[in-house]
């Protein structure tokens, strides 16, 4: 008979650990899973902004565009008279994003509080216009022909042919492209620093003046440049040296060649459009931010808090979701699973009144009584601790694995702001006017410090569930043990 009842009890005991277990562990994955994701995106969004800025920088200054119509207007191109269906080619350089400021702007920027590092640079747009002219027939009319007015003298003596010319006109192919000036003896920040140099070398810090370029991979692609060729920008040929490809796959500009050469081809001598900024400490941005608005007037700046704001699309939904409904998903699942586990020790421990009853009926303390119901507790919090980063890790390996794919939109708030590629940067109004759309492969990173929080839920899961049981095992008396002898 008490074999049985052992067995039974055995039974029982084991069941109720692995509810109370299997409730913790399914709290604690999806603890894992969340923060994992959570972390995903918040890599897929740093990468997405990185496209916009570039690397080290934290902010961008610029000034807001002029008004419409204060400008030199449309672009114009002039052509030479070379002949019959002579081809011809003209390009225009303009400044691109926003009014420029002074160069030294960017010293009086990286003389302020907080600021570790400024650098300026001139976004350019280029605007070529390749093609022909091409002469007409001349037809001569058939009855001025037979009246004698065809030639010299005839219709009163004008000496003008009568007739029409016929298959004249022009045939012209228009092709813009970026270029962007950087400061190549400061490369650590700005729209460069988020590509990487695939073939050839990037500029030398003595190449201030010199006439090289690096070219984005996909345009280098498009127009079959290699390192070593030579790429022509208004008249001034740039020998190819390196060949850069974005993290994010979309390029800042199509080339980029030293400031100086850039402003000389601009006509913008000692200007810049943007200065990118590297804060001293990022938890100081706001304090910079505020620093260079009051100390430079006339200037906006931009951090990526703000270029943030303007990203949507699903990659801005799902972050959303995560940081709201998820983290709130995983509370509640946590504090149900902590409630479950309590109730279902302080069970076990009513349905164990003749065994501790006894040991206190054998001189056992009630707080020894306790420590050993909380023991208990506790191994089944680490085994539902243990279970769970099993199956968290597992979600986060599958979500990497399958690596689902958001798109990041990218376009001006239309207040306004600098900065990258979208703002004024690189890429300039026509970009920033027409959002664009990047896809981002979600991955699912689990860190150190989410094992870490699991393995503390876990012991308060099961120190929870104790303090349940080791409460109830405590008010128990030796003669309730008694009464259930059988």
């Amino acid at each position: 008979m008490f074999f049985t009842y052992l067995r039974r009890e055995l039974r029982r005991r084991r069941k109720a650990a692995l509810v109370v277990a299997s409730g913790l562990a399914l709290g604690i994955a999806l603890v894992i899973v969340v923060s994992s994701v959570s972390a995903g995106m918040s890599r897929a969004q740093d990468k997405v902004l990185e496209s916009l800025y570039g690397l080290g920088t934290d902010m961008t200054v610029t000034k807001a565009a002029a008004a419409p119509g204060s400008g030199s207007g449309r672009p114009k191109f002039e052509f030479d008279a070379k002949g019959d269906d002579a081809t011809q080619s003209s390009d225009r350089v303009m400044v691109q994003g926003f009014q420029t400021l002074a160069s030294s702007t960017v010293t009086r920027i990286g003389g302020q509080n907080g600021v570790a590092g400024a650098v300026g640079g001139l976004s350019l747009n280029v605007m070529k216009v390749d093609g022909q002219f091409k002469r007409g027939e001349f037809k001569q009319d058939e009855g001025a022909a037979q009246d004698g007015r065809s030639g010299p003298g005839g219709q009163g003596g004008t000496g003008q042919p009568q007739g029409e010319v016929r298959g004249g006109g022009a045939s012209f192919d228009v092709n813009s492209y970026t270029v962007y000036g950087t400061d190549v003896t400061e490369q650590g920040i700005g729209p460069l620093t988020s590509s990487k140099i695939t073939e050839g070398r990037t500029f030398k810090t003595s190449e201030t003046d010199a006439k090289v370029a690096v070219v984005d991979s996909a345009y280098a692609k498009e127009k079959k440049l290699d390192v070593g060729k030579t790429v022509t920008v208004h008249g001034t040929k740039f020998t190819v040296v390196g060949v850069s490809t974005a993290d994010s796959g979309d390029a800042a500009a199509n080339l980029y060649i030293p400031l100086k050469q850039a402003q000389t081809l601009s006509d913008s001598k000692d200007k810049v459009t943007t200065v990118y900024v590297k804060a001293a400490d990022s938890q100081q941005i706001d304090q910079v931010k505020s620093a260079i608005q009051k100390n430079i007037s006339g200037t906006t700046v931009t951090t990526s808090a703000d270029l943030a704001d303007t990203v949507s699309g699903s990659l801005s939904t799902a972050s959303d979701l995560a940081s709201g409904v998820g983290k709130w998903l995983s509370i509640v699942v946590l504090a149900a699973a902590f409630l479950v586990a309590g109730l279902l020790t302080s069970s076990a421990v009513s349905r164990r009144v003749r065994e501790f009853g006894t040991l206190k009926a054998l001189g056992w303390k009630s707080g020894r009584v306790t420590r050993q119901v909380v023991g208990e507790a506790l191994v089944n919090g680490l085994l539902g601790g243990v279970l769970g980063i099993g199956i968290g890790l597992a979600g986060a390996y599958l979500v990497t694995a399958i690596s689902p794919t958001l798109t990041a939109q990218l376009g001006s708030s239309g207040g306004g702001m600098g900065g990258g590629r979208f703002m004024g940067g690189p890429g300039g109004p026509g970009r920033a006017a027409a959002s664009k759309t990047l896809d981002i492969a979600l991955t699912a990173p689990v860190s150190l410090s989410v094992i870490l929080i699991a393995v503390v839920l876990a012991v308060a899961g099961g120190l929870i569930a104790g303090g349940f049981g080791g409460w109830r095992a405590s008010r128990l008396r030796p003669a309730d043990a008694l009464r259930r002898v059988e």
